[in-house]
C-alpha cells in the first residue's frame, strides 16, 4: 500500500508540467505518508535569496572577533550587516516575477530582504513547485507534518533561490527534556561557607559562582543584556525564580525580574516548565543584575529558529548574549545544506553586531541528539547548530574534585562545515594524539565542537508543580549510549572543548590585564 501510494505521488507531480531543476528525496523510514494534504489547507514557505557578499560578512565577523586584530570589539552596525547579506536586485526581481505569475505575493521577513515568506493554498503550492504536499507522521514523536517528496524550481529562478522551506526537508526539532528527580530544597540561610561539601551532592548558582570565580556583586556595566530562547511551549515563572533566589541566592535582597517576549505565538505565561525554569534560574541566578529576556518561540522547527534571529536583527539594540538549549541532528540537513548555511549565516549576522551566541552541544555523546536504544549508528552524529563556526558550542562536565567530562556531552566533527582556521592548531594537536582511533567514524576536516564546557548535571531547579582562562578537563569521554567515544586530553578535545570558564582569568584576558 505504501509503495503504490508513493508511485501515485510521482505521477501526480509530473502532471503539473513544471520544468526546471527537480529535487527528489526519500525520507527516513520513520516518516510514514498518511494522506494528501487537504485542498482546503495552506502551506507556509520561507524562501531564502543568496546574499550579495556573504564572504565579506564572514571576514568582518572574524576581524572584530580576533583579539589580535586592530578592529577587535568594533562590531558592525545594523546597516553594515544588512549591506553584506542583502540579495542582489536581479534575484529579487526573478523570484518576485516567478511568484507573481502564480498570483503569489511574498512578505519580506528579514531586515536585509534576503528572506521571504508565502502562505498559499495547497493546490497552488503543488502547481507552483510541481509537488504533491502530503501529510506524514513521524513514528518516533507522533508529530504530523506536511512535506513533499519532490519539487521543481524553474531554470531561470534556480540560481536566485538559496532555499525553500519546508518542502522536501524532514528536519525534526529535538524534544529531549532534562532528566530529573524530586529533591528537598535546602533551607534559606545566609551565604554558605562550605560550598565544596554541598556541591558534591547538588549544583546550585552559588556552586557555579564559587567554582568558576564569577563575581556575586550585581553587574553595573551599561548596556548589559542577556537573551534566553525557549521552544516547545516552555515557559519560566517569576514565582519559581523568587523561591529559587530565596534558597540559593540569599545574598540578593530583591529577586531580579526577567522579561518575556513572544515570537511566532510563543507562550508568555503559565506554570513553569523544566527546561525554561532551569535556563532562567541559572542565567538570572549567576549573571547577577544583568537584564534578562526570555524569548518564547511558538514554532519549534528550523524556520522558528530563523524567525527569532530575524526578530532580533530587526532591533536597533541587540542582547550581548543569546543562549539556547535546543538543537537538531546535523544529518537531518543532508540534502538541505543551503538551508543549514543560511541558518548558520543568520548567527554570523548576530555575531558581527556584537551578540555572543551559545548553543548546547547535545546530550548523547558522539551519537547526536536522538540515538536509538540499539546504539546501531554506523558513524558518529554531530549536532546542529553547534557545528556552525560562527557561534560557541558548549559541552558538559560533572563533579568538582575533580571536574570531569560528562559521558553524555555532545561533541565531534561536522560533516557539513569545514574546520575554521581559528581551530586549526588546537584540533590538529588532538587528532595527532588520537591517531587512527575511530577512523571512518567521523570527518577529520570538519568544524570541531564543543568549544568550551560547563557543569551539566545535578542542578537544583525550582518548578511549580583563550585557553589560559579555562580549566582544562582531562578526564572522561563521551560514549553517549555506546561503548566508545572521544577521550578527553590536555588542551582542546571534542568532549569538553577547551575546558570550563574561570571568570577572573577570562576578565584579565579580554581586558589585557593578563598580558
Amino acid at each position: 500500500m505504501s509503495q503504490s501510494f508513493l508511485v501515485s505521488l510521482c505521477i501526480v507531480a509530473l502532471s503539473f508540467g513544471v520544468h526546471g531543476r527537480q529535487t527528489t528525496v526519500t525520507p527516513k523510514p520513520r516518516f510514514v505518508p498518511l494522506r494528501p494534504a487537504a485542498a482546503t489547507s495552506s502551506v507556509e514557505l520561507t524562501l531564502g535569496l543568496p546574499a550579495t557578499n556573504i564572504e565579506g560578512l564572514h571576514a568582518a565577523l572574524y576581524d572584530v572577533s580576533d583579539p589580535k586584530s586592530a578592529n577587535y570589539g568594533r562590531h558592525l552596525s545594523k546597516a553594515e550587516v544588512e549591506a553584506f547579506v542583502a540579495p542582489k536586485p536581479d534575484s529579487v526581481q526573478a523570484v518576485n516575477d516567478w511568484l507573481a505569475q502564480h498570483d503569489v505575493h511574498p512578505e519580506v521577513i528579514s531586515p536585509s530582504g534576503d528572506m521571504l515568506r508565502i502562505n498559499i493554498p495547497v493546490p497552488k503550492a503543488n502547481a507552483l513547485l510541481g509537488a504533491n504536499f502530503t501529510v506524514f507522521k513521524d513514528q518516533h514523536s507522533g508529530t504530523t507534518l506536511v512535506r513533499t517528496l519532490s519539487v521543481t524550481i524553474p531554470d531561470d529562478v534556480d540560481s536566485h533561490l538559496q532555499f525553500m522551506y519546508p518542502t522536501t526537508q524532514f528536519i525534526m526539532p529535538v524534544n529531549q527534556s532534562p532528566r530529573f528527580e524530586a529533591v528537598n530544597p535546602p533551607k534559606a540561610s545566609t551565604r554558605r561557607q562550605s560550598l565544596p561539601s554541598i556541591c558534591s551532592v547538588d549544583v546550585d548558582p552559588e556552586c557555579l559562582e564559587d567554582f568558576y570565580h564569577i563575581p556575586t556583586a550585581p553587574a553595573n556595566a551599561s548596556g548589559n543584556s542577556l537573551a534566553v530562547s525557549g521552544y516547545l511551549n516552555e515557559i519560566a515563572s517569576e514565582d519559581d525564580l523568587e523561591i529559587s533566589f530565596l534558597a540559593f541566592r540569599p545574598d540578593v535582597t530583591t529577586t531580579p525580574e526577567f522579561s518575556v517576549v513572544s515570537v511566532d505565538g510563543g507562550v508568555t505565561s503559565g506554570s513553569g516548565t523544566l527546561e525554561a525554569s532551569l535556563d532562567i534560574q541559572y542565567t538570572v541566578g549567576i549573571a547577577t543584575g544583568v537584564p534578562t529576556t526570555f524569548y518564547s518561540v511558538g514554532n519549534p522547527f528550523a524556520d522558528g529558529f530563523i524567525d527569532l534571529v530575524n526578530f532580533l536583527l530587526a532591533q536597533d539594540e541587540l542582547p550581548l548574549v543569546l543562549t539556547t538549549s535546543y538543537g537538531f541532528n546535523e544529518s537531518d540537513f543532508t540534502g538541505a545544506e543551503a538551508l543549514a548555511e543560511s541558518f548558520c549565516n543568520a548567527y554570523a549576522q548576530l555575531g558581527a553586531r556584537g551578540t555572543s551566541v551559545f548553543f548546547c552541544s547535545g546530550d548523547n555523546g558522539v551519537y547526536s541528539f536522538s540515538f536509538n536504544s540499539l546504539c546501531d549508528a554506523t558513524d558518529f552524529g554531530p549536532t546542529f547548530p553547534s557545528t556552525c563556526p560562527f557561534l560557541t558550542s558548549v559541552g558538559g562536565t560533572q563533579g568538582f574534585s575533580p571536574e570531569v567530562a560528562a559521558s553524555f556531552s555532545g561533541g565531534g566533527f561536522s560533516n557539513m562545515f569545514a574546520r575554521p582556521d581559528y581551530q586549526a592548531a588546537a584540533v590538529d594537536s588532538y587528532l595527532t594524539r588520537l591517531g587512527g582511533q575511530f577512523a571512518g567514524l567521523f570527518n577529520q576536516s570538519g568544524r570541531a565542537f564543543p568549544d568550551v564546557s560547563a557543569q551539566s548535571v545535578d542542578f537544583i531547579t525550582r518548578i511549580s508543580g583563550g585557553s589560559s582562562a579555562l580549566n582544562d578537563i582531562t578526564s572522561g569521554s563521551n560514549p553517549g549510549c555506546g561503548a566508545q567515544g572521544f577521550p578527553t586530553m590536555d588542551g582542546w578535545d571534542p568532549v569538553t572543548g577547551l575546558g570550563t570558564p574561570d571568570y577572573e582569568k577570562l576578565l584579565a584576558l579580554v581586558t589585557g590585564l593578563g598580558a
